[in-house]
């Protein structure tokens, strides 16, 4: 599987100069700073207030939003949007609810949107470490199932690209906390398997040229878009 980095797959595939985004469990702001640098307009739409706070505490690059929300309620209005991106997070909602959320993605896009769903595969040497903290193969595969009836969803299924993206960690404190990041109920399972997890860190890590930990991650990213009026 070939090796990308997953803004620069993201950024050859779609064009987002000028153009109105929105991103869908936006986290710390991440992906909306790079679009913005980059000469979209984006709002980011985040649920965790730990998230939040992380996110409003960066300088601001442009024009860009990031607000308290779900995916499956976008405080959005219809009709706004040429491209909706859930980057890492279709998966983090409920199962009962991710149809709901590609529902809402098809409102508030305009007629011939796009979607970008980047989601990681359950599997690779990142996806083996973290498992002992939270196992997300029965989530990973609702939501990829969930897209493949994207229809049902008021969207078409436009292209899929697969690619192996490698996550840098500078340490084992930095892998920690990022895992908890997106989900603070991890914080006492790292507590708990502490020296496991130390383990698994050393076991499964390569060593990078600049000193960091790198851990292979596969991806599956599918791009799915509302019909033209």
């Amino acid at each position: 599987m070939e090796k990308r980095r997953n803004g620069d797959v993201l950024l050859e595939t779609v064009a987002v100069d000028g153009k109105q985004v929105v991103d869908v469990g936006c986290g710390e702001g991440h992906i909306v700073r790079l679009l913005t640098r980059h000469g979209a307009h984006v709002i980011g739409v985040e649920c965790s207030p730990r998230q939040l706070v992380a996110a409003w505490a960066y300088p601001r690059v442009g024009d860009e939003r990031i607000v308290s929300g779900v995916g499956q309620d976008l405080p959005v209005a219809a009709d706004s949007a040429d491209l909706v991106i859930f980057f890492n997070s279709l998966h983090h909602i409920p199962p009962d609810q991710m149809a709901v959320a590609l529902a809402e993605a098809a409102r508030v896009l305009r007629p011939g949107g796009l979607v970008y769903l980047s989601e990681p595969l359950p599997e690779g040497l990142f996806f083996e470490t973290v498992r002992p903290i939270d196992d997300e193969t029965a989530v990973r595969a609702q939501a990829l199932a969930t897209i493949e009836r994207c229809d049902a969803c008021g969207l078409a299924l436009a292209g899929e690209i697969r690619y192996c993206h490698e996550v840098a960690m500078d340490s084992f404190a930095s892998f920690r906390a990022r895992v908890i990041s997106a989900n603070a109920d991890r914080e006492a399972r790292f507590d708990v398997l502490d020296a496991e997890m130390r383990a698994l860190f050393a076991a499964n890590a390569t060593p990078g040229p600049d000193g960091t930990f790198r851990f292979e991650q596969p991806m599956r990213v599918n791009l799915l878009r509302k019909p033209p009026a």
